[in-house]
C-alpha cells in the first residue's frame, strides 16, 4: 500500500502545479474589441452551388448593404475542400467593430431596410424558410475575438 501512495502523492503534487495557468489577460495577451460572428453550416451533399446561390441574393447582399452603412467591417463565406469530413462544410463570418455594432440599434435597422427594402425582405424569408432547410442544417454559432500575445 506504501508503494502506491509515495507516487500518487508525488503525481498530484506535480499535476496540480501544472494546472495552474501563469498567463494573464492584459499582461500577458490582449483579446479583441473586434468580434467576429461565425455560424457553421452542414451543407447537404450535392446542395453547395444551390445553396451559394442563395446565399448570394439573401445574406451576401444583405451583408454588403450592412458593411456599406458601417454597421459591420466585412464578411466572408469559407467552404471546405473536404464536405462530408464532420460536422460543418461551410462557415458564415462576419467582423463588427465591437460589442456595440451586435447589439439592436432601431437607428441603424431603418437605415439598413430603408436600403434593402420591404419586397426584396419578403423574398428573402421566404427563400430561406422554404428553399434552405432542405439544403442545410446550421450546426453552430459562434461568436470569437482575436488573441495576440504580448
Amino acid at each position: 500500500m506504501r508503494r502506491l501512495i509515495a507516487p500518487l502523492a508525488l503525481f498530484i503534487a506535480l499535476g496540480s502545479g501544472t494546472a495552474r495557468a501563469d498567463f494573464e489577460i492584459y499582461k500577458d495577451y490582449n483579446v479583441s474589441d473586434a468580434v467576429w460572428q461565425v455560424t457553421t453550416v452542414k451543407v447537404k451533399a450535392n446542395m453547395t452551388d444551390a445553396y451559394l446561390e442563395g446565399l448570394k441574393k439573401s445574406w451576401v447582399d444583405s451583408s454588403q448593404i450592412a458593411k456599406d452603412l458601417g454597421q459591420l467591417e466585412d464578411y466572408h463565406i469559407y467552404v471546405s475542400d473536404l464536405p462530408e469530413s464532420g460536422d460543418f462544410n461551410l462557415l458564415l463570418v462576419v467582423k463588427f467593430k465591437n460589442d456595440d455594432a451586435l447589439a439592436p440599434n432601431k437607428a441603424r435597422y431603418d437605415a439598413f431596410m430603408a436600403k434593402w427594402g420591404a419586397a426584396r425582405n419578403k423574398e428573402t424569408n421566404e427563400m430561406a424558410q422554404k428553399d434552405y432547410p432542405a439544403m442545410r442544417e446550421l450546426t453552430g454559432d459562434y461568436r470569437l475575438r482575436e488573441v495576440t500575445f504580448k
